[in-house]
């Protein structure tokens, strides 16, 4: 890696300083009660800490930095509008490697991928910089640092006397005081101690990524060795052949209807879909596996080398996107048979993203592939982020009420499970099956403690919906089998 980063990062600034301090007190003091804004909170001075550090090593932000900024300070906002965890880890995770973009730059493949191995050297490289900086630093303000550390002393002081006098003085005040203060006590101290360090040295990787980025993008990624024509065309007329007979077939079933295909093969309408959706996940995957390894050994030695790889790929890519659109249908299909789930939510915006990908792909053969790693990158990004903001566990509420209203099928026990993100669909549900589908998520509500910070939007509009309209005392456990049991295998003239 040294190879790679041929800068010497800038002497560290008071300002890269002071915000990094700030990470750290505010991770300390927001991150323990889990995350909703208070991650974002804590993400703002640690992005202003890299910009500082960028800005006195002389980089100066570019479109695709700032593009990538906002990507990850986007996503951030996940955790603080849904209650749910899994769709807030993935936001995170995303965030992370779009923040490392922001902050390496880069547009080759190596750059979009390794960029948060950057990031990882820098927890150990940002403090010892930090700290050489300080040093530096600490000879000439050591006078000036005397008054200030006395004037927050002393500010510090007045604060938590004041403040214990006015709370003892007025209950209100007191409560009020309690919901904007982080309630801390000595058992979480070693806790508190880690986050600050966490917080710390985040914020101290993080610029010392930005004042000295690792150029991936002189990472050489050597071409594979060109084929001849028939040995690199004929496998893949093969494929695009068999990929057009099952297209033909696919598009004959959907003009033609389901009924003859159902009553030649046995059979259900639910297995029928069940049958084809992974498999032909699995063959959108395989495809691109098979673009990408044609692209590396495609023949380069003729003129008119170029025009054949366009159309032979090309032709491949158009016919891979009829699958996507019949994989997309099956599900579609077996969703309005069993109803729509965690694990059918995600896999479908996978399917989705991978046909979008595609799309990339054939515009890349026609205006040029350099923007290609960015594009997809970005469109990774954007799918996640979105996948957040439409709130999976309420959107599969929504379906499965939707689906209860029609067909009369109910799966309880799964909709127990869900987040208090789902509480605003399932509040739609006639009692007592209202009662019995949130009362896991009431009481799960009534044994926490979440402070403001750590509030999502979707904890706080269920708790409102929860209070406005009470559970019913009359759905005890026993009643809530037999209504499980019924709403599982609906009426008779709503199944499929």
């Amino acid at each position: 890696m040294a190879e790679l980063q041929t800068d010497e990062p800038a002497p560290v600034r008071t300002a890269t300083l002071w915000a990094a301090l700030a990470t750290g007190i505010l991770s300390m003091l927001l991150l323990g009660d889990g995350l909703a804004v208070n991650l974002l909170i804590v993400a703002l001075p640690a992005a202003l800490a890299a910009y500082f550090a960028a800005r006195a090593a002389g980089r100066r932000p570019r479109a695709w930095t700032i593009v990538w900024s906002v990507g990850a300070l986007a996503l951030l906002t996940v955790p603080a509008l849904l209650d749910a965890d899994w769709p807030s880890f993935l936001a995170v995770v995303t965030a992370v490697g779009t923040g490392s973009l922001a902050l390496h730059g880069g547009r080759s493949w190596p750059a979009v991928l390794l960029g948060p191995i950057g990031v990882l050297n820098s927890l150990v490289t940002g403090p010892a910089w930090a700290w050489r900086g300080l040093r530096t630093l600490s000879r000439g303000v050591r006078e000036r640092l005397g008054p200030l550390l006395r004037a927050l002393t002393v500010t510090a002081v007045l604060l938590l006397v004041f403040g214990t006098l006015f709370a003892g003085a007025d209950a209100a005040f007191a409560d009020l005081l309690g919901a904007l203060v982080p309630d801390m006590s000595v058992a979480d101290g070693p806790l508190r101690v880690l986050l600050f360090v966490f917080g710390l040295v985040g914020a101290l990787a993080a610029a010392r990524t930005a004042a000295a980025p690792v150029h991936w993008d002189l990472v050489e990624v050597p071409e594979g060795r060109a084929r001849g024509r028939v040995e690199w065309v004929l496998p893949l007329i093969v494929l695009i052949a068999l990929f057009a007979v099952f297209n033909a077939i696919q598009l004959a079933v959907l003009f033609g209807g389901y009924d003859a295909v159902l009553e030649e093969t046995g059979l259900t309408y639910a297995e029928y879909a069940r049958q084809g959706f992974w498999q032909l996940l699995l063959a959108t995957l395989l495809t691109l596996l098979v673009i990408v390894l044609a692209l590396r050994w495609a023949p380069r030695t003729r003129s008119g080398d170029r025009s054949l790889v366009r159309g032979v790929l090309g032709t491949l890519a158009a016919l891979t996107l009829v699958v996507v659109a019949s994989a997309v249908r099956r599900m579609d299909m077996y969703v309005e048979a069993y109803g729509l789930t965690r694990l059918r939510i995600s896999v479908l915006g996978m399917e989705l993203w991978l046909g979008l990908v595609i799309v990339l792909i054939m515009a890349a053969g026609v205006w040029g592939a350099r923007w290609l790693p960015r594009a997809v990158a970005a469109s990774a990004a954007a799918g996640v982020l979105v996948f957040g903001l439409v709130s999976p566990d309420e959107l599969i509420a929504e379906r499965n009420v939707q689906r209860y209203e029609d067909t009369g099928q109910f799966d309880l026990d799964y909709a127990r499970g869900l987040s208090a993100d789902a509480v605003p669909a399932l509040d739609k549900l006639d009692e007592p099956l209202r009662t019995c589908a949130l009362r896991f998520v009431a009481t799960d509500l009534g044994e926490r403690n979440t402070p403001w910070y750590a509030m999502s939007r979707g904890e706080a509009e269920a708790r409102r919906i929860l209070e406005e309209r009470p559970l019913s005392e009359e759905a005890d456990p026993v009643e809530c089998g037999r209504l499980a049991d019924e709403a599982l295998y609906g009426r008779e003239d709503g199944l499929h």
